[in-house]
């Protein structure tokens, strides 16, 4: 939040109670970053991340291997930048909040503070933002419009979305009902 400060964006953020977001949003959430959510114990998905490390030892540059709660010990704790030195402490952090945090608490603390836009953190901000409602009454075609940035929330817009995205959107609406026995966890 601070660099994006330093950017010179407006730092929009409104904390919710997981119970005032939108299931859909949960949902379309889980589909597009991390379709095992709910089956994860420690937080980590270790056979993604070893194809991670695998393409970066073969001079690849790494997609990322992040999973949810993952993520959240990112952007709650650390910084933004892709080092190995960020990732070590990640890798710490991670299986202590599984730990100590039910998955749906995870996920709220997610929700609330990842970035959707510059300056614009959590489903609230994100919500009035780009649709001029509560993140309550989110639908699900908004919820996975909004899902769909979160890969580059500086560049891409859910409410401007490019075709890319609207067919990325399209594709995570239909992820949802793919992995609907999956979801359990956030409901």
């Amino acid at each position: 939040m601070v660099i994006r400060i330093a950017e010179g964006h407006e730092l929009r953020k409104q904390w919710v109670a997981y119970r005032d977001i939108s299931p859909a949003l949960a949902d379309a959430v889980v589909a597009s970053e991390d379709n095992l959510f709910c089956e994860e114990g420690v937080g980590i998905d270790f056979k993604a991340l070893e194809g991670q490390i695998d393409a970066w030892r073969d001079g690849e540059r790494p997609r990322g291997a992040s999973t949810i709660t993952m993520q959240t010990a990112k952007n709650l704790m650390l910084w933004p930048s892709r080092d190995p030195v960020r990732k070590v402490f990640e890798e710490w952090l991670t299986p202590q909040i599984a730990l100590f945090w039910p998955k749906r608490r995870v996920l709220e603390v997610y929700l609330n503070i990842v970035e959707f836009g510059p300056g614009i953190y959590g489903a609230e901000a994100a919500s009035r933002s780009f649709f001029g409602k509560p993140a309550a009454s989110l639908s699900p075609k908004e919820a996975a419009q909004l899902a769909s940035v979160l890969p580059n929330p500086l560049v891409w817009s859910a409410s401007s979305p490019t075709p890319y995205l609207r067919k990325r959107a399209a594709i995570i609406e239909r992820r949802v009902e793919q992995i609907r026995p999956l979801l359990n966890c956030v409901h």
